[in-house]
């Protein structure tokens, strides 16, 4: 009953309270962003896998020009996660949950085999039981001298089984103490 009745309409309101709320900081970031890539632009969109496997377009604010640079600005967006804020719209949309598995790129979730294949039933979230553990993923994978290695044989199995884990476990109170747990962690000592 939660997932396909409770989790939808707080799915909808939650993100449509949610863009009103950052509406006005989203644009100045845009301009921000904008006059920074010297007029370039400053949104990000990708395909990633979505729920049953379909493939969606998600929205992101651009962080990195396209030399590949991040500047100071850009790294204090991402190590906050503002620039994942967009993706209310694909929660608005219903191509997103507030919590739910990271929305990842072709070749990855789209290709698991078996029970794991569950987690294609769940939508892909703003944030997640696996991203909690993961949060400083970027920062993870930069001290690897084989970043790609390590997270296809180490960080992503390790994400299959969190997601898996959470796919058999999914509650309100579940997602309640996730979304918790994601508002505090930026601002807690293991980030800095």
């Amino acid at each position: 009953m939660y997932l396909k009745l409770v989790k939808p309409v707080f799915d909808f309101f939650s993100s449509l309270i949610g863009l009103v709320f950052i509406l006005p900081f989203i644009i100045i970031i845009s301009i921000t962003l904008f006059f920074q890539y010297r007029g370039g632009n400053p949104f990000f969109l990708q395909k990633r896998v979505g729920q049953y496997g379909n493939h969606f377009t998600i929205f992101k604010l651009r962080t990195i020009d396209s030399a590949g640079n991040i500047s100071r600005f850009s790294k204090f967006l991402r190590g906050y996660k503002i620039d994942e804020f967009l993706q209310l719209i694909n929660i608005l949309k219903g191509e997103m949950s507030v919590v739910g598995p990271r929305p990842d790129i072709p070749g990855y979730f789209d290709l698991l085999q078996g029970d794991e294949r569950k987690i294609l039933n769940l939508k892909p979230g703003l944030t997640g039981y696996a991203s909690l553990k993961y949060f400083n993923e970027e920062k993870i994978l930069s001290q690897e001298n084989n970043p790609e290695h390590f997270n296809d044989y180490v960080i992503f199995p390790e994400k299959v089984k969190l997601n898996l884990w959470y796919y058999h476990h999914i509650s309100f109170w579940l997602d309640v103490k996730i979304i918790i747990k994601t508002l505090i962690l930026p601002f807690s000592k293991s980030n800095i």
